[in-house]
């Protein structure tokens, strides 16, 4: 029998379709789902179902069906952003300005804002930037950026999601991207694909071929959904540490752009002109607060032997600026010049 409570909630279900801007087919088939959960508590449906059909509407009126950002489309503004966020590394910064100008053209002369361009596939060991050039494409074409992680990634449902008729049904990952970014067009990062489980493998490179695809990427399908979703204004950009377990079909739709080691003279240069100011800025310090003598340089940069990235120095420079907070809360001072004789200080 149906009660006073149930049938609020299904109205206010029907209000949050209502008020949505999905597609029409979408909209149609989800308004006959709530007529039939509000047919059902007039002959005892359980609450179970309306649980279901809520998380549903939920998710479809949450995604960006119809909404995208504004490309900013300025080569000039874009060679500024990847000097602002990487030192050196011109080689790799000229084919990310190549790419997005046959980008810019497409959109000139083609008049489309789907993209038909290889995917970028950062390749290089941990702390080689590829990452954070992801970002920074994403920045200077004024997108919104999400990142979906592949390392341990165990099933295909996890990219594809489940069907909704359990309440511990959700969409995939790659719906939640969307729904996270708010727009249809959002750079999505694909990293690590050389970490997924071999268990899964196989199941998930297909449904990366679809992603991946212009011709198949314009109707992807979650199971969740349930209905179709446009990704071919979705910027993919993929990373991995090595190229060994991905398969032939998900390679021919990447191109491989190698990241370098970096030497000890380029990540000292690094790390006091980027890692360092990041760091201060995001605890609230300044230069005023620490300094760091040019002969530290070296020892802290290579505590372990040998990285080829970037990730190990900017843990020690992050625990370095974490150590200072400390002193400086603790009354131990406001200044603090790191050398040879106090270092220990600031890395144990």
């Amino acid at each position: 029998m149906d009660t006073p409570n149930s049938l609020s909630e299904v109205e206010k279900i029907k209000s949050k379709l209502q008020s949505a801007n999905l597609p029409a087919n979408l909209h149609d088939k989800a308004s006959q789902q709530i007529d039939r959960i509000a047919l059902s508590f007039k002959y005892g449906g359980n609450l179970s179902q309306l649980d279901i059909t809520a998380k549903y509407i939920d998710w479809i009126t949450g995604l960006p069906w119809n909404t995208k950002t504004q490309d900013m489309l300025d080569i000039r503004k874009t060679k500024e952003i990847l000097d602002k966020n990487h030192y050196g590394l011109e080689q790799i910064k000229q084919r990310v300005i190549e790419y997005l100008s046959v980008l810019i053209v497409q959109r000139q002369n083609l008049k489309t804002d789907s993209f038909h361009a290889p995917i970028l596939f950062f390749v290089g060991l941990t702390g080689t930037g590829k990452t954070t050039f992801a970002m920074s494409i994403a920045e200077a074409l004024g997108r919104k950026f999400a990142r979906i992680p592949f390392g341990g990634l165990s099933s295909a449902s996890d990219l594809r999601g489940q069907s909704k008729v359990t309440p511990e049904a959700e969409p995939g990952m790659v719906i939640r991207a969307l729904r996270r970014t708010g727009a249809k067009n959002c750079v999505i990062l694909l990293d690590e694909l050389d970490r997924i489980t071999p268990e899964s493998h196989a199941e998930i490179m297909g449904v990366l071929v679809e992603l991946l695809d212009p011709e198949q990427n314009a109707n992807f399908f979650d199971y969740f959904i349930d209905y179709p979703f446009d990704l071919s204004q979705v910027l993919f950009i993929a990373t991995a540490n090595n190229t060994n377990n991905i398969s032939t079909a998900v390679m021919d739709r990447l191109e491989i752009i190698q990241m370098p080691s970096y030497t000890d003279a380029e990540k000292i240069t690094i790390a006091k002109n980027y890692v360092l100011p990041h760091y201060l800025k995001e605890v609230g310090l300044t230069t005023s607060n620490i300094q760091i003598d040019e002969a530290v340089w070296q020892r802290i940069t290579r505590p372990l032997g040998f990285d080829a990235g970037m990730r190990t120095l900017e843990r020690t420079v992050e625990a370095i600026v974490r150590k200072t907070a400390f002193k400086i809360v603790n009354g131990q001072g406001t200044s603090f010049i790191i050398n040879e004789n106090n270092i220990k200080e600031f890395l144990t």
